[in-house]
């Protein structure tokens, strides 16, 4: 009774907050309630805290049949709801440049039934970080890495109650395309004899940043030549992603320009490689006085 009581309260303040939800995906698993996406979120933080601390002193688990399972089912998912926003928003005949909330019909649901399954893969999705875990690649937990994932599972949530189809379908359905894209990546990236020929983890990363800019900008154009559609909620997303354009452009930076090149290593100085507090021609020299006193 406690919990009902404190959930009854939660999602009063929550309605209070934004208002009215949309009466159309009442009943929605997961939807009717923010508290389950709330703890959901924290045993994701949690998971991330506890795994580091239980993997300190244990070795790393390989996992690679997982991984490519794991990665070809997102990377399938991701497809699915590729083609089936294209082919929703095609039938509703949805506007590019501003699209409202109820002039579709049945194509609105359509719509609002892919971004479902969008907001639900942000919680599979937390599988990534937890296989980070288990395989100490800590460096890859970064703040960018767990931010972006605990953000848009709650930001979905919001948007299918409210807002969850329209305007909406413009930025699930380019990154449903990058999805397909970088699963796909990690999925090949598992099998060590795929490595050599995965050369554009680069341009991934380009093309999150592309589509990050192609969101702001679809979402602003709303903004100015408005169609019904929520203008707090544009605000709401132009700003969000603003904070994933600074925090890529970061990453990008910091992972492909300050790194050296293999050119730059090659040509370093002879005099700078030191052994044991001593050059490497001394030892050259060594054992070339050592070979001459053996070959007399």
């Amino acid at each position: 009774e406690t919990l009902k009581a404190f959930d009854r309260e939660v999602n009063a303040f929550v309605d209070y907050m934004f208002g009215p939800r949309d009466a159309r995906v009442r009943g929605w698993f997961l939807l009717d309630s923010y508290l389950p996406t709330f703890f959901l979120t924290g045993a994701y933080l949690l998971c991330i805290w506890l795994g580091n601390k239980f993997m300190k002193n244990r070795p790393p688990f390989s996992l690679r049949p997982h991984l490519i399972v794991y990665n070809l089912g997102i990377t399938l998912l991701s497809f699915y709801m590729l083609i089936e926003l294209i082919l929703a928003t095609w039938e509703g005949g949805y506007n590019l440049q501003c699209q409202n909330l109820h002039s579709a019909g049945e194509a609105d649901i359509r719509v609002a039934k892919v971004l479902w399954w969008y907001y639900f893969s942000k919680v599979i999705e937390f599988m990534d970080t937890i296989f980070f875990v288990l395989r100490k690649k800590n460096s890859q937990i970064t703040f960018l890495h767990v931010y972006h994932h605990a953000t848009m599972f709650n930001i979905w949530w919001c948007v299918l109650n409210w807002i969850p189809c329209g305007q909406s379908f413009f930025g699930p359905t380019l990154n449903s395309f990058i999805h397909v894209l970088m699963y796909s990546y990690y999925g090949l990236s598992v099998i060590p004899s795929m490595r050599k020929y995965l050369w554009w983890k680069k341009y991934l990363t380009q093309a999150q940043l592309i589509q990050f800019l192609l969101t702001i900008v679809h979402t602003l154009s709303a903004a100015v030549k408005p169609c019904g559609f929520p203008f707090g909620c544009l605000m709401f997303q132009s700003s969000y992603m603003a904070t994933l354009v600074i925090l890529f452009i970061n990453f990008y930076i910091k992972t492909y320009r300050k790194a050296p090149s293999r050119t730059a290593v090659k040509e370093t100085p002879a005099t700078t490689e030191i052994k044991n507090g001593f050059h490497k021609d001394y030892f050259a020299v060594a054992n070339g006085l050592q070979n001459n006193k053996k070959a007399q």
